[in-house]
């Protein structure tokens, strides 16, 4: 009788530790690909080195010729030009940002990694990595780090080639398009002078018109397919012309704040500010613009912005 419950106790211990093992490797799993950081890349902040600070740049004002304030800010070579729409009322209310810029020199406009690194799960605030590259102006990016696919090319270099959706390339010459990753080499796209690309989506506009129908847009995003539908902070951007750009920051989730905008909604906000092209960056709690030092809106009606993978940024 001992035998036979000394071998039940046996069998129940190593049970027990068959199951502590297969959840520690589960936890670890999961950790690895969600949690824990994987460096691919180090990417140097040589365009940035030379850059005077923020505060240099203030003082040097009157000799660049520079006139700012709260919402705005003119040099030579750019124009920065923001402000804050409010519309609706109550639960239907819906507070967004528009940043209207013009660029003499498309080289200001520029990208940059977390931790000046490219991989998996390395993320900082976008008001963070602003800073760190002395950015007047910014917005967070496609939250490239989250997936394993999608064409990223970031200051004129490739970071990872696998096609699969439709994206955004920012190009040389200032002007911006819409293609799909599988038809359109990356090759191709470094050929043509692209500068960035953004795997996120969807198209908002192309050619001028609002695309067809969002009903059926999904977001691979932790466990299988979500429905970005329904009324959420987005981030995007536009163009009027070569150089000329329209960044629209939307928030939400907060009663009486903002409920934040629709795909349809926000893809007719850009079609209203004249924009040929348009499309749509990681939303959500990312939602964010920075612009001279503070964050602009209320990220997902808070004030506390989520950690990114990206930032789209202007420094001069």
């Amino acid at each position: 009788m001992d035998i036979i419950k000394l071998t039940k106790r046996k069998k129940l211990g190593l049970l027990i530790t068959a199951l502590i093992l297969l959840v520690s490797c589960i936890l670890y799993s999961l950790a690895d690909r969600y949690l824990i950081e994987h460096v691919e890349v180090r990417v140097a902040n040589e365009v940035d080195q030379n850059k005077p600070t923020a505060d240099a740049a203030v003082e040097e004002d009157t000799e660049q010729q520079v006139q700012q304030d709260d919402w705005s800010y003119k040099s030579a070579s750019t124009s920065i030009q923001i402000e804050k729409v409010e519309t609706g009322s109550g639960s239907d209310k819906i507070t967004y940002f528009v940043a209207d810029v013009q660029l003499t020199e498309t080289s200001v406009l520029q990208a940059a990694f977390a931790k000046n690194s490219f991989g998996r799960n390395i993320i900082e605030k976008t008001s963070t990595i602003a800073a760190e590259h002395n950015a007047i102006f910014a917005i967070n990016g496609d939250y490239y780090g989250f997936r394993d696919d999608g064409v990223i090319i970031r200051n004129g270099t490739l970071y990872r080639d696998e096609p699969v959706r439709d994206a955004l390339a920012l190009l040389s010459d200032g002007s911006i398009k819409s293609y799909n990753e599988e038809q359109l080499s990356s090759s191709a796209l470094l050929a043509e002078g692209v500068l960035h690309t953004y795997s996120f989506g969807p198209i908002l506009v192309k050619d001028g018109a609002v695309a067809d129908d969002f009903s059926k847009v999904a977001i691979d995003k932790n466990f299988g397919n979500r429905s970005i539908q329904g009324s959420n902070p987005r981030t995007g951007v536009g163009m009027i012309s070569p150089n000329h750009y329209v960044f629209v920051v939307v928030d939400g989730r907060k009663d009486n704040y903002s409920k934040g905008m629709t795909l349809a909604e926000f893809a007719n906000v850009f079609a209203e500010l004249g924009a040929a092209e348009a499309y749509n960056l990681d939303g959500g709690g990312s939602s964010t613009m920075y612009f001279m030092g503070r964050v602009v809106n209320s990220p997902a009606g808070k004030e506390q912005e989520r950690g990114v993978s990206d930032i789209l940024y202007i420094s001069e």
